[in-house]
């Protein structure tokens, strides 16, 4: 049985150690990464805007979900079309790329 994603049940919160951690949809606490070193204050201004972006995540979550179930089949592995997603995804928003189609 190939490994699913694990969506997050809600947005990422900095734990007591520092790390970006989130609640996966299997209940446990996943830990994203280490926090960069910020003041107190940038903190909380990260932490402001990753709540304000919070429902468009949702709405991304949901598009990707629909396009996951739309391309996948005997043909393309849920693993390989997540896979196809997410470095699509990154080359799309990388601020460095100059080939953008648009």
């Amino acid at each position: 049985m190939e490994d699913q994603p694990i969506t997050p049940h809600a947005v990422p919160v900095f734990d007591a150690n520092g790390n970006l951690t989130y609640v996966g949809d299997d209940g446990r606490r996943y830990v994203v990464g280490p926090l960069p070193a910020l003041e107190q204050a940038n903190v909380d201004q990260v932490m402001q805007r990753l709540l304000a972006g919070q429902s468009l995540f949702a709405e991304l979550e949901s598009l990707a979900s629909q396009w996951l179930e739309q391309v996948c089949g005997p043909d393309l592995s849920r693993a390989a079309a997540l896979a196809l997603l997410l470095s699509s995804l990154d080359r799309a928003l990388d601020p460095g790329e100059t080939d953008h189609q648009g």
